[in-house]
């Protein structure tokens, strides 16, 4: 067995192989995980080692680094195992599950970081810039590695199956307004107990494929049910609190769902007040969602958007300020183009975090073409 430090050059040199939603595990799935494992920790764990030093040295950070080590220091004892031995199957489905429980706080605990390193230091833009790349990597790698870790663990694993349709976390016929009509009666949920109160929903399905109004995908329903929840939380949020407490009537949320031949895309609309433009970008950056003051806001999870990505789909906000907003998300139809999205590690990367900081060229933060501002005394 390669020692832990060692074992991380080694690994990191190898391309992750991807995952796709079209595999099923099989035989092979314990010879595959115990060398694609190790290869995905490592390659996160060299990225760790780029990080600004004020963020690694906060004791968050250090916790979470810890974690992935001894992770891999537990994968690699099976480097060199028989693939065909019950046994040590056995014990490797349990060690997984181990591994799964010691990452389960892994988001809040690296959010945790970035805030004590906002308390203890200042930093400056390039600093900002290598951190939210780091985290956008290092958090749909996390998303990549429970997957695989989940499959495996459901497929082989002791606990009974609870659906037998899926195949793991994967159900080939996932029901997309059923999970749509379950996120919104737990956000429903939350939000009667916090305001006594709550908006209705309106979903219509548009299916282009065939005449039904029944949209079914292959996906893992979890992750949809995730961002969907979230989305409603804030949307509800945001319908209350800008009809305010004296108000009785809620305007409706509305969903739309449409089937293409691509893109399945859905669209949740609210009319919640809206977000300022300039505070769309904010929501997704971990540096400013992490931070106290901004509680106030609209809050979605940072990384929310990450597990619309995973399986090449995406997340997007459109909002009017005085209005409301709407969010979609783009699902990928066919399960042979839903592959892992994935980040690699290589030279590139390396020279990514070690980059000078790029003056700015634009006149204003903001970019774009606007050199005039409206509040001039000079007209032409």
């Amino acid at each position: 067995m390669l020692p832990a430090g060692w074992a991380v050059t080694v690994f990191s040199q190898f391309m992750k192989s991807l995952y796709s939603m079209e595999d099923g595990n099989g035989p092979q799935s314990f010879s595959f995980l115990k060398h694609e494992l190790p290869v995905r920790i490592c390659n996160i764990m060299k990225e760790i080692n780029l990080l600004p030093e004020k963020l690694l040295q906060m004791p968050s950070a250090r916790t979470v680094k810890g974690w992935y080590q001894q992770t891999l220091e537990d994968l690699l004892e099976f480097e060199d195992s028989d693939d065909k031995c019950i046994n040590l199957n056995t014990k490797f489905t349990e060690q997984l599950i181990t591994i799964r429980n010691r990452h389960s706080n892994v988001v809040e605990t690296m959010a945790q970081a970035v805030l004590e390193m906002r308390e203890s230091y200042e930093y400056d833009q390039h600093e900002e810039n290598n951190i939210q790349y780091f985290l956008n990597r290092f958090y749909i790698s996390r998303i990549s590695i429970r997957m695989l870790i989940n499959q495996h663990t459901l497929l082989f694993g002791s606990a009974p199956k609870t659906h037998p349709r899926h195949i793991g976390s994967i159900d080939p016929n996932t029901d997309v307004v059923s999970v749509v009509a379950d996120a919104y009666d737990s956000a429903k949920f939350l939000c009667d107990q916090y305001y006594l109160a709550s908006p209705d929903v309106e979903i219509k399905t548009i299916n282009s494929k065939d005449d039904s109004n029944n949209i079914h995908i292959v996906y893992v329903p979890s992750h949809l049910y995730h961002i969907l929840f979230e989305l409603f939380k804030n949307s509800m949020r945001a319908v209350m609190e800008h009809k305010g407490p004296s108000a009785t009537d809620f305007p409706k949320i509305k969903v739309l769902i449409t089937k293409g031949q691509q893109d399945l895309t859905i669209r949740m609309s609210d009319e919640g007040g809206g977000i300022p433009r300039t505070q769309i970008d904010q929501l997704f950056n971990y540096m400013y969602t992490t931070a106290p003051t901004h509680l106030n806001l609209v809050s979605l999870p940072f990384h929310l958007w990450l597990y619309a990505k995973y399986f090449h789909g995406d997340l997007t906000l459109t909002s009017m300020e005085g209005y409301g907003t709407d969010a979609l998300i783009y699902l990928k139809v066919l399960s042979s183009e839903a592959n892992e999205l994935l980040p690699i590690y290589n030279h590139a990367v390396n020279r990514h975090y070690r980059a000078n900081l790029t003056v700015s060229d634009w006149s204003s933060p903001m970019g774009g073409f606007r050199s005039l501002s409206l509040n001039s005394s000079r007209h032409f």
